[in-house]
């Protein structure tokens, strides 16, 4: 069977760290000092496994995630950037991302040199007291530093930013906002703060140390964002994400998208569209299992399977209704969504446009009860 056409990416998940957030609950790990020979060398041999698999297609994108992906040796994202161009080739216009921290902001340069064209920089806020609870290792003054460092070395950058921090107003949001765009950055990410179980927050929230912010206020700071990123030519294309026209994160359009990619690194997740047939894959977690693993057969994964048709299809509206351009949906599917369809439509949570199903703005907002809804 013939393999889908189209847009087609590589996800690399490096997972050190200079220190762990206390928000984030991701598969990360302190760096100590890595092996830069055989960490390049494992990666290559898995994604020459994938590569086998996927015959005939070419990339539309590449990412480095993490993890703090600008702390990886230049060695391993060189070969991982030639591998990719050797063992399926990018398509004319390649969107290479690498994840950065403002206090790799002396890397810069040798990142761009090395093969990505697109930085990710992990700003989340520029406010001192801010960054300080957030257990940044930079601040503001750095974190503008860093901005300008990466608009002068890279053609597009993306900032993310915590909204929602205990005690924060809406005119202080406001402010930052503010402060983000008047910079130039053309394409923002702007995460609302939740309190994830293992992570040191979620410890301190138990022991009633903070609160988080309550539901109205979050609500409120989500409106001022969209209002502020619309005034200024970034509007949002997805629950999260805010760009100009044409600034869009081309790989995670591919994740909204359900397009097909592939996961390597530590804890990675891939989806594949092989023999007719869409499966998940995921890597082993732990770095030193997943070089052996690898070492060993060639291959990180610990999953590989097809999935369901239910299983597909709620993906499709998990990842679909994300975004402002929706989902669309055959016959048989919109038949399957109706009755709840029809109420969420009344509330002014869900909407028809031709074949596509799309969230409201309040929809999006509040994305997983209108999921839990639709898919009971």
């Amino acid at each position: 069977m013939t393999e889908p056409a189209g847009a087609f990416g590589v996800y690399v998940h490096w997972p050190y760290c200079a220190r762990i957030c206390p928000y984030c609950d991701f598969n990360v790990y302190r760096d100590r000092g890595v092996d830069a020979a055989r960490w390049s060398a494992a990666l290559t041999r898995e994604l020459e496994h994938w590569a086998a698999l996927t015959p005939g297609r070419k990339l539309t994108s590449l990412y480095f995630g993490g993890g703090t992906p600008s702390l990886a040796p230049l060695q391993a994202i060189e070969s991982v950037v030639s591998a990719c161009a050797r063992l399926w080739g990018f398509d004319d216009d390649p969107e290479i991302t690498i994840e950065a921290n403002p206090a790799d902001a002396g890397r810069f340069a040798a990142l761009r040199a090395a093969g990505a064209n697109r930085l990710s920089l992990g700003v989340q806020s520029l406010d001192d007291a801010a960054l300080a609870f957030l257990g940044r290792d930079h601040d503001a003054a750095a974190a503008r530093a860093a901005i300008g460092a990466a608009l002068a070395s890279f053609p597009r950058v993306s900032a993310d930013f915590i909204f929602a921090r205990p005690g924060q107003t809406v005119d202080q949001w406001a402010e930052e906002l503010g402060a983000a765009l008047r910079t130039g950055l053309r394409h923002l990410s702007l995460y609302q703060l939740t309190i994830e179980d293992g992570t040191a927050f979620s410890r301190q929230v138990a022991k009633k140390r903070w609160a988080p912010a309550d539901e109205d206020c979050c609500a409120d700071l989500y409106e001022a964002a969209q209002e502020a990123t619309a005034a200024a030519g970034l509007p949002a294309y997805e629950i999260s994400n805010h760009a100009a026209p044409g600034e869009e994160s081309r790989h995670n359009l591919l994740y909204w998208r359900q397009g097909d990619y592939v996961g390597a690194g530590p804890g990675a997740h891939g989806r594949l569209t092989l023999a007719g047939a869409r499966r998940a894959t995921e890597t082993e977690k732990d770095p030193a299992r997943y070089l052996a693993l690898v070492e060993r057969t060639g291959c990180g994964a610990v999953l590989d399977e097809a999935l369901t048709v239910d299983q597909i299809f709620t993906e499709r509206l998990a990842m679909g209704l994300r975004t402002l351009e929706g989902v669309p949906l055959s016959t048989a599917e919109w038949a399957r969504i109706g009755s709840p369809l029809a109420q969420l439509s009344v509330d002014g949570l869900l909407t028809r446009r031709g074949d596509r199903l799309i969230a409201t703005d309040d929809g999006r907002r509040l994305l997983n009860a209108v999921l839990a809804d639709l898919l009971a």
